[in-house]
């Protein structure tokens, strides 16, 4: 019961970022003078590095915290129980059956995505005024773009199933309200999904030049 508490936890809290997060990415395809700002005061906030361990200590428990709960599971079920399945009908639900076969890995991808991008452009901070143009270097390489939109894909893909697990799992899902939740979590994930997936795209269609003339 504990260890569910703090996936979900740690989940909600991650999924949380990703919001913030694409809402800031999307200033660069929009408002490019207004992202470097934004980057540019965000990394001079004196809670920022604590904010990042936070951060960090998440996307590192929560895969160890589920992979602990999934062999726990399996221990329980025994060597002969298949994987569970869901009986529910409905559009979504091969998508969402699909998705949760599919945690180890894109929850695996997301690790490495998440390993690649700190080393390019966390670890290595790009001088303030240049983060829109360190992004475009990074995404010109084809693979690196492939990755960036493979990785959008998967969160897309990883929060179908674990929104819907996570409120599960603080005990939030109830009949009364498991329709709503279950909606709201499936588009949660289609909108973080797609926008993970389009605005690298997006970003490289956009002339350059506009970009960082901030047109």
């Amino acid at each position: 019961m504990i260890i569910g508490f703090w996936i979900a936890v740690t989940g909600l809290a991650l999924v949380l970022f990703l919001a913030v997060h694409l809402g800031g990415v999307l200033l660069a395809l929009v408002d490019p003078p207004s992202f470097e700002s934004y980057a540019a005061s965000l990394h001079r906030q004196g809670w920022l590095p604590w904010l990042e361990v936070a951060l960090l200590a998440a996307a590192l428990g929560h895969p160890l915290l589920s992979l602990h709960r999934a062999r726990v599971n399996r221990q329980a079920r025994g060597p002969a129980a298949g994987p569970l399945r869901s009986r529910r009908q409905g559009a979504w639900e091969p998508v969402a059956a699909l998705a949760g076969r599919a945690i180890p890995w894109s929850g695996s991808l997301l690790l490495l995505f998440l390993c690649l991008h700190l080393a390019q452009l966390r670890w290595h901070r790009p001088a303030a005024g240049a983060e829109l143009a360190a992004v475009l270097e990074v995404l010109a390489a084809p693979w690196c773009l492939a990755l960036y939109g493979a990785a959008g894909l998967a969160a897309g893909l990883h929060l179908i199933h674990g929104t819907e697990s996570a409120v599960r799992r603080l005990g939030l899902l109830e009949p009364a309200n498991a329709a709503a939740l279950r909606l709201g979590g499936r588009g949660l994930a289609l909108l973080l999904g797609a926008g993970f997936t389009l605005v690298p795209i997006a970003l490289v269609l956009r002339p350059a030049g506009r970009l960082l003339a901030g047109g």
